[in-house]
C-alpha cells in the first residue's frame, strides 16, 4: 500500500520536502509516527508544526485525534494551515 503525504508550505520550507511517499501505514495516527522518524533531527519542528496544521484525506478534512481513520492505497493525505480571524 502506497499513500503520499503533502506538507504545508511552511513545513515544505523548513522540513526541505514538499511531499513524501510511505509504504504501508494503515491510519492517519501511523503516517504522523513515520513522518516524525523521517525529519530525525528536525522531528521537534515537524511535531510542532503539524500540531497546528489540520490534516485532510483525500481533500476531506478528517479529526484523526479522536478517530482512527483508516487509510486506502493510494490516498493523499495533506497537512492544511489552519488560520482563525473574526
Amino acid at each position: 500500500m502506497t499513500i503520499t503525504v503533502e506538507l504545508t508550505y511552511d513545513m515544505a520550507k523548513v522540513l526541505g520536502t514538499r511531499s513524501i511517499p510511505m509504504e504501508a501505514p494503515r491510519t492517519v495516527a501511523e503516517v504522523l509516527r513515520e513522518a516524525r522518524g523521517r525529519f530525525g533531527d528536525q522531528g521537534e519542528a515537524f511535531d510542532r508544526m503539524a500540531g497546528v496544521a489540520a490534516i485532510a484525506v483525500n481533500g476531506v478534512l478528517v479529526a484523526h485525534r479522536r478517530e482512527g481513520v483508516r487509510l486506502a492505497d493510494g490516498d493523499l493525505i495533506t497537512f492544511v494551515k489552519t488560520a482563525s480571524g473574526g
